[in-house]
């Protein structure tokens, strides 16, 4: 097995809006000399048995994951649940319903495209059923680079789908405080995923970590690429005062973008401790 000095907790393939297949991922990792990755595609983990095999294959010891969306005070929150039971019969129903959600979502926003921006909303939304395992917004963006309407996918989102413009639709996620419970009793351990990223109050953000903590959750990502060096302190700061370990990962998703690639370093701010270290036997 590879020493992972160089692990990634936060990964995603194309089994939601990821670019590579779980099996090339892998390999880019392996490349990438990381010795313990976590799949954790949004919603679904339906790519993990195939990154096992690759990563069994490579010498990578592997942790099967999953991004779940919730919702918290109106807001996306996103929690990442490691080591998974797959057969979690709660898990199940619980990832059903978002799949649900999310597919009703694309629908409306293709709608909306149609109507409101003169833009072939059905031909999207086949495009993006015939490719997307689980569809998302980014493989609308993608879709929409692709038939020339946007030259990448930020420009994507900020002329057609953020709030505000042509395709925007708001979504409800199950709220956090519904979702931690089923999680607890499906993964071995979860983690707040990117809290730095979240536009909320320092109040705010401290609430949303207690009520994290409070329901079930083990650690907040305080090792991510593009983190600033004052959006880590203040969430490892975060981490210290709830008790809670830290977790790293590259919220890798698509080759073309070089300043994430799969692996972060596993050593953590001091006074952290790594959520790695409960994964020791997955």
């Amino acid at each position: 097995m590879n020493s992972p000095s160089l692990i990634d907790l936060h990964t995603h393939s194309h089994c939601s809006d990821g670019v590579l297949s779980p099996i090339d991922l892998v390999a880019r990792a392996a490349a990438r000399g990381v010795g313990l990755l976590a799949l954790t595609d949004h919603d679904t983990v339906a790519g993990c048995a195939e990154a096992r095999a690759a990563c069994d294959a490579a010498g990578i010891r592997f942790v099967a994951g999953i991004e779940v969306s919730t919702s918290w005070r109106g807001r996306a929150i996103h929690v990442i649940g490691l080591d998974v039971d797959a057969r979690s019969e709660a898990l199940t129903r619980l990832i059903e319903s978002i799949a649900t959600r999310r597919r009703e979502r694309v629908h409306a926003i293709c709608e909306r495209l149609a109507a409101r921006g003169r833009i072939a909303g059905r031909d999207i939304a086949a495009q993006v059923a015939a490719t997307a395992g689980l569809p998302t917004r980014m493989h609308l963006a993608r879709a929409l680079v692709a038939m020339g309407h946007a030259t990448d996918s930020q420009q994507a989102f900020d002329r057609w789908l953020n709030p505000g413009r042509p395709g925007h639709v708001p979504v409800e996620w199950p709220a956090l405080t519904t979702v931690l419970p089923h999680l607890a009793g499906a993964c071995r351990a979860l983690a707040l995923a990117h809290p730095h990223r979240y536009k909320l109050s320092g109040g705010a953000l401290r609430q949303l970590v207690a009520d994290f903590a409070a329901g079930g959750g083990a650690a907040l990502e305080v090792d991510m690429a593009g983190m600033a060096p004052h959006d880590q302190d203040r969430i490892a700061s975060l981490a210290r005062h709830h008790g809670l370990a830290g977790s790293a990962g590259s919220d890798f998703h698509d080759p073309a973008v070089p300043w994430n690639p799969p692996g972060r370093f596993a050593k953590l701010p001091s006074g952290i401790a790594p959520i790695a270290e409960r994964l020791a036997d997955a």
